[in-house]
């Protein structure tokens, strides 16, 4: 799981800034237009890399191509349906990256099926843009808090439930550690990578016919 290839890593350089900034984005934009204006005060509302990459999740994406940002902080008592806001605003990171991470996917295609003639370095830069995104989106809605899936699922649950959900918070760093040190991530998330990319080339061929 963990690869150091140089090459590969400075073609996914792009791709990692890509999907953190837009996934913190979409994050502080859909709080925003649900009547949060928490991110824009603390200058979340901004598509400057500076503002959402967190040097440790970061880290983690060149290893093993699963990280994290910054979080969006938010205050769900100014939502007009705080639970309801919550999941969107949750939703809205991952849903950013799955758009992305198509994108690239149907300009990789492009360039197969039409033989466009671009540069082994480009075509690597697309090819790591769409890795990084889907697997950005993937990592970030599993239900381990403080994920995205996290907030998800506590907003499902009966108050009782969601409390003692959020408290396994505290052990969120042991779990991560858990999950990237062992081939359970790889168990958990390669299926997923699997059915999003089906997903990829079925919506794919629907447009590119």
């Amino acid at each position: 799981m963990f690869e150091f290839d140089f090459t590969q890593i400075l073609l996914g350089i792009p791709g990692l800034i890509i999907a953190m900034t837009f996934h913190e984005y979409a994050h502080a934009r859909a709080a925003v237009a649900l009547g949060d204006f928490t991110p824009r005060l603390m200058g979340r509302l901004t598509l400057d890399p500076r503002a959402h990459i967190d040097p440790v999740g970061l880290i983690m994406l060149f290893l093993v191509r699963f990280g994290w940002a910054k979080p969006v902080m938010v205050n769900p008592s100014n939502f007009r349906q705080p639970k309801r806001d919550d999941i969107l605003v949750s939703v809205a990171g991952p849903a950013m990256n799955l758009l992305l991470g198509f994108i690239a996917f149907y300009a990789m295609l492009l360039i197969r099926s039409h033989n466009i003639d671009v540069s082994p370095i480009t075509y690597g830069i697309i090819q790591m843009i769409f890795i990084y995104n889907v697997n950005f989106a993937i990592f970030n809605m599993l239900p381990i808090p403080p994920l995205d899936g996290s907030h998800i699922l506590r907003n499902l649950l009966p108050p009782d439930l969601a409390y003692r959900y959020q408290s396994l918070e505290r052990y969120s760093i042991l779990i991560m550690l858990v999950f990237i040190a062992t081939p359970v991530l790889s168990v958990v998330l390669m299926p997923l990578f699997q059915l999003v990319y089906g997903g990829y080339k079925i919506l794919g061929g629907i447009l590119l016919f």
